[in-house]
């Protein structure tokens, strides 16, 4: 009887502006084995980021490209893109990075990069999305793991993770909830994109 061959590791790319605990959840789960992936680089615009440590220590290469160095954004963006192509991820995982990215960076990677975001997509989108669900006064607010499209937070879904706001929560303790589902449903999406589980039809996405 023939013997299954493996499928390869996807490449990844992670790209970081903070401290990088979503990066750091991702590396973790990788670690124990149980994502078929080879974290390949981490690209940040922030060479004071704490992501750059963890990725350290996980033995994973740093790619600096300082933002503010650049006078002319644009070729940060084109630094970027080519950062990528030379890479070749089969995904890159956007995970607390602060840039929007252009649309020739979205078409040449398209439905292979994800994000998270601090919010129940598609409310909330932008920055401050804890602070705005808890203004706003909902019940329930969460965080989504989504594709990246060419909008602001608005491709198409993986997965949700929700928090009940609960009678005298702050913002801080809200804050704290939704990243610990984020730390949650990143590693997830991953590791079922990587296992080619993920399908998109019409917007929609369908985990196999």
């Amino acid at each position: 009887m023939a013997s299954l061959i493996p499928k390869p590791r996807k490449k990844l790319v992670f790209l970081a502006s903070g401290r990088g605990s979503n990066l750091k959840a991702v590396l973790q789960v990788i670690q124990k084995g149980k994502i078929p992936g080879n974290p390949a680089f981490l690209v940040t615009d922030n060479p004071e980021a704490g992501s750059i440590q963890i990725a350290a220590s996980h033995n994973v290469p740093a790619k600096i490209l300082d933002w503010k160095s650049y006078s002319k954004k644009e070729e940060y963006h084109l630094d970027l893109l080519r950062t990528l192509e030379e890479i070749s991820p089969d995904l890159i995982v956007a995970c607390g990075y602060m840039r929007i990215l252009k649309p020739e960076i979205i078409r040449a990677f398209q439905n292979r990069i994800i994000n998270i975001h601090p919010s129940l997509l598609p409310s909330f989108t932008g920055l401050h999305a804890q602070k705005q669900a808890f203004d706003y006064g909902v019940k329930f607010a969460g965080c989504t793991a989504h594709f990246v499209d060419e909008g602001v937070d608005s491709g198409p879904i993986i997965l949700q993770g929700v928090v009940k706001i609960e009678e005298g929560m702050t913002e801080r303790e809200l804050t704290l909830a939704i990243l610990k589902e984020e730390h949650k449903i990143l590693p997830l999406a991953v590791k079922y994109f990587c296992e080619d589980r993920l399908f998109i039809k019409d917007r929609k996405v369908s985990i196999l």
